[in-house]
């Protein structure tokens, strides 16, 4: 039994006429009877009533038109889903981001965006640190990772990588901090402040994520210690940026982290951008090589990202 036996079948079932269903499926008549024959063989019993001027259904045949039509209406379903997909309008995504992500202008507004403009996709997002993402799309846990390497990251063969945001990092320090200000206790720090040596924090206790959460944050700044000489003091860790600037503002110690963070509104705080080209932090896309479907190049789009 075929597809094209039970198209027959519907055809004849609903024109009660050979003669008509053949006109109607553009083929001659004699295939369409032997195609019915064969079905009613396999099916070992008649789902056909013949005379020569009268076509009507059996018991069995009632039955199953209904079967049939279902069947039909099932692969038809099918089809679609499949053209859906292979235009990038249907199918599943998995993204995962890093804490900072979402507080990125452009992130939300894509995701608004591909929800109201693909319904029929499913778009999964969920938080990861930098190294959960990257062993989740070499496992195929995820299909899209928005991550903060460290400036040192290089990525596997086995992952591609795309630059889709910058910022910087700043120190985060108390309100009340002697270097709170651009010049050390002048003019308050503006976007003119041409940016705090890192080395100036090397006797303040640093509060930071920690090592093994997998954030590429914990290597680029002490990296950047360690270019400045020194190696930082860690006063406290803590898994959450909002916990971490809550902290500076109770005197506990400096941080520094992007500065998309100085959005968060905490008060007692102060924000210096880190002076240097190394102080630059980018974030990157990331999917498995070779494993762009429609539907992730419809997502990234929103971030000019198309291979």
């Amino acid at each position: 039994m075929d597809f094209r036996q039970l198209r027959y079948f519907v055809a004849v079932a609903e024109a009660l006429s050979f003669s008509e269903a053949a006109r109607n499926l553009h083929i001659s008549q004699p295939p369409l009877s032997t195609q019915i024959k064969a079905l009613e063989d396999e099916l070992g019993s008649p789902l056909l009533d013949r005379s020569r001027h009268h076509v009507a259904l059996t018991p069995a045949g009632t039955l199953f038109l209904d079967k049939a039509k279902a069947a039909l209406g099932n692969l038809e379903q099918a089809r679609e889903v499949v053209k859906q997909v292979a235009a990038g309008e249907a199918g599943e995504i998995r993204v995962a981001f890093t804490a900072s992500v979402p507080m990125q202008d452009v992130f939300p507004r894509a995701v608004q965006q591909f929800r109201l403009g693909h319904p029929r996709a499913m778009l999964e997002l969920v938080h990861m640190s930098t190294g959960q993402q990257l062993q989740g799309l070499e496992k195929g846990e995820i299909d899209i990772g928005f991550l903060r390497p460290a400036p040192q990251f290089y990525p596997p063969a086995s992952i591609t990588v795309h630059e889709v945001l910058a910022d910087r990092l700043v120190a985060v320090l108390p309100a009340a901090h002697a270097l709170a200000k651009a010049g050390g206790g002048g003019t308050p720090a503006t976007h003119k402040d041409a940016g705090l040596d890192i080395g100036a924090l090397s006797a303040q206790p640093f509060l930071l994520f920690p090592r093994g959460l997998g954030c590429g944050l914990f290597d680029h700044v002490t990296t950047l210690c360690n270019r400045a000489g020194f190696a930082p003091r860690i006063g406290q860790e803590a898994r959450e940026a909002t916990t971490i600037i809550g902290l500076v503002a109770s005197g506990a110690g400096v941080s520094v982290l992007p500065e998309i963070y100085s959005r968060t509104g905490i008060p007692g705080v102060a924000y210096r951008p880190l002076a240097g080209p190394d102080a630059a932090s980018r974030v990157l896309v990331a999917h498995r090589a070779g494993a762009l479907s429609p539907i992730m190049r419809k997502f990234l789009a929103f971030f000019e990202v198309g291979a």
